[in-house]
């Protein structure tokens, strides 16, 4: 029978309650880093089922995700407060998404109350690169990238 060894995966936060707190990651994710990064800091802080809410609602264009640091040549929003940039990133906040049903199992296993969870640590990295290649004309290519992106997060019973 053949071993398969699984990578043992680090987060960058220390110093964690273990009773208290449950954590999620999502790894290799195909989505933009620049929109995981904007989403990330949105939701830190939020209680997880408010910040459930409110990537539901992004994914259906009612609501926007404040744009900060990537902000060129972003347009103003109607329903943004305190700054006027900001995007609806679809694909990003359904796999955040998924992430946060993650961490809220995970809580629930660990025996921490859903309703009383917040989000005390979330962040974005970029992952590897997935290189690819555009065929130009006579005969040449020109390089693409792929950027991946790891997103973890940390839940913690108030």
């Amino acid at each position: 029978m053949v071993e398969v060894k699984l990578p043992k995966y680090k987060i960058s936060v220390f110093g964690l309650d273990a009773d208290r707190t449950a954590i999620a990651t999502g790894r290799n994710m195909r989505i933009s880093p620049k929109h995981a990064r904007e989403i990330s800091r949105k939701l830190k802080g939020m209680y997880l089922e408010s910040a459930q809410e409110y990537l539901e609602k992004v994914i259906a264009l009612e609501r926007s995700v404040p744009f900060r640091r990537y902000r060129r040549k972003i347009p103003h929003r109607k329903d943004l407060r305190k700054w006027p940039a900001g995007r609806y990133p679809q694909k990003a906040a359904k796999e955040i998404l998924r992430v946060l049903e993650n961490a809220e199992q995970n809580s629930s296993f660990k025996g921490l109350e859903v309703s009383r969870l917040r989000i005390t640590h979330m962040a974005a990295q970029r992952g590897r690169k997935i290189r690819g290649f555009t065929p130009r004309a006579h005969g040449r290519s020109s390089p693409s990238y792929q950027t991946l992106t790891h997103v973890e997060v940390v839940v913690t019973e108030e």
